[in-house]
């Protein structure tokens, strides 16, 4: 402590990535703590998703402590920083500021201020005179849940039994973080735990809490994980999907992958994430994907020995990532696959009608000179100004008395197109070819 040098006192880091993909896991966290530190550097001034923490923050009510980093780079700016966060209602705590906010210069590579933070830390808990009652029943938070090879592991805020060095413990004071094991089932990051007098006043609390999760969930009044809501303007029958299973190592990656990709708009293809879990890619995971005709998407996880084998029986394709970004990017290629390539007409060569010929058996041909490109025995448009009078196949294609198959510019020609016989000097005629490009969203 920094008043009492023979005090001792614990502090609990919960850290959370500054990704925009994270923003259920910062929330979570502005919710189960009891001080912000909010980090911000100093080179590059506040970014969205330094706004979005002090939205959380605030809405939290936990009290912010604002650590300006990288303040030994020559391009560092601590006060453009204090400028920006004010505008944001975070002032600083000085006489020029007349705020209420702890500002804190560090420089965490070289470790510069880092014991001013900590001081700021508990000299602000004293202020706020943050205690907790270490002989009561438990009550906390799950920070963060897995799928280890022991089975379900939950980490958890006050009470667990094995610490961050992977540590035994038999108990834990308050705002402690440790690692739970012994669950029959991943929980959800964010869940509140309890501790109670026996085994079965837990399995009827979470009996009972499991019921009561169901019932939301049916109401409507919580997000499952699939991305319908947000094209709810597609027509369903006409509407082409891709459908994804997510398994992660976390569930807090996999909260973070299904929320960006819930984030895709396409008015054109839809998503749909029929089953996200933590845990390994198991044969279960494979027979849903065969059922629906879904892909697989693990993230930082392990196949399980079977799957692969009935995998390829099945054509059901398991892909693995390590980086969310390029797992987002593939799901955007993937779904712009499904769409059908977007056909375009291009001009490759036009001619000018300079003269009329009729014909003794009837109809006439256009005397023409290629004015650019080349003109061949394809699809052609006949066009007067910006309208198009016709369209169809070139049915005689003459230079002088021989029949060709090309005319290219600056040469003089006969042209005769199927079906259309209205010609007036000064029409153009063009050739045109498809192309197939492929489709965004």
């Amino acid at each position: 402590h920094p008043e009492n040098k023979k005090r001792l006192e614990p502090i609990t880091f919960l850290d959370t990535p500054g990704h925009a993909a994270f923003s259920a896991m910062r929330a979570r966290g502005a919710n189960v703590t009891d001080l912000i530190v909010l980090v911000v550097a100093a080179d590059d001034g506040i970014m969205p998703q330094t706004i979005e923490c002090v939205n959380h923050a605030k809405a939290s009510g936990a009290s912010i402590i604002v650590a300006v980093n990288k303040c030994d780079l020559p391009a560092a700016n601590p006060r453009r920083v204090r400028e920006q966060m004010a505008e944001h209602g975070l002032a600083p705590d000085s006489a020029d500021w007349g705020g209420d906010t702890l500002f804190v210069d560090v420089a965490a590579v070289k470790g510069e201020g880092i014991k001013k933070l900590l001081d700021a830390i508990l000299l602000q808990a004293e202020f706020l005179e943050l205690k907790a009652n270490p002989d009561r029943r438990a009550v906390g938070n799950v920070v963060e849940s897995g799928m280890e090879q022991g089975g379900p592991t939950a980490t958890v805020l006050i009470r667990a039994l094995i610490d961050e060095d992977g540590k035994r413990m038999k108990q834990a004071e308050p705002s402690y973080a440790l690692k739970l094991l012994g669950l029959n089932g991943v929980p959800e990051a964010g869940d509140e735990f309890n501790v109670v007098d026996n085994e079965k006043a837990a399995r009827d609390l979470a009996e009972e809490r499991g019921v009561t999760a169901h019932k939301e969930k049916l109401e409507g009044r919580i997000a499952g994980v699939t991305l319908e809501n947000i094209f709810d303007s597609i027509d369903a029958v006409s509407a082409k999907i891709l459908k994804v299973i997510i398994k992660t190592d976390t569930q807090g990656s996999c909260e973070a992958i299904v929320e960006s990709l819930r984030k895709i708009e396409s008015d054109k293809v839809s998503l749909d994430v029929i089953h996200s879990a933590v845990g390994t890619v198991s044969e279960s995971d494979v027979n849903l994907a065969a059922s629906s005709q879904a892909v697989i998407l693990g993230f930082h996880t392990r196949i399980d020995k079977g799957a692969p084998d009935i995998a390829k029986h099945h054509g059901v394709q398991i892909k693995q990532y390590k980086i969310i970004y390029e797992l987002v990017d593939e799901v955007k290629a993937a779904m712009a696959g499904l769409l059908d390539p977007e056909e375009k007409q291009v001009v490759i060569g036009t001619a000018e009608v300079r003269q009329i010929f009729p014909l003794s058996k009837g109809g006439v041909v256009a005397g023409c000179m290629v004015t650019d490109g080349r003109i061949n025995r394809s699809k052609v448009r006949v066009m007067r100004g910006d309208k198009e009078l016709h369209a169809g196949k070139v049915g005689t294609l003459r230079r002088f008395k021989d029949n060709v198959d090309v005319v290219r510019s600056g040469m003089e020609c006969g042209i005769r197109v199927d079906g259309f016989d209205d010609y007036q000097e000064g029409d153009v005629i063009e050739t045109v070819t498809v192309e197939k490009i492929a489709a965004t969203l």
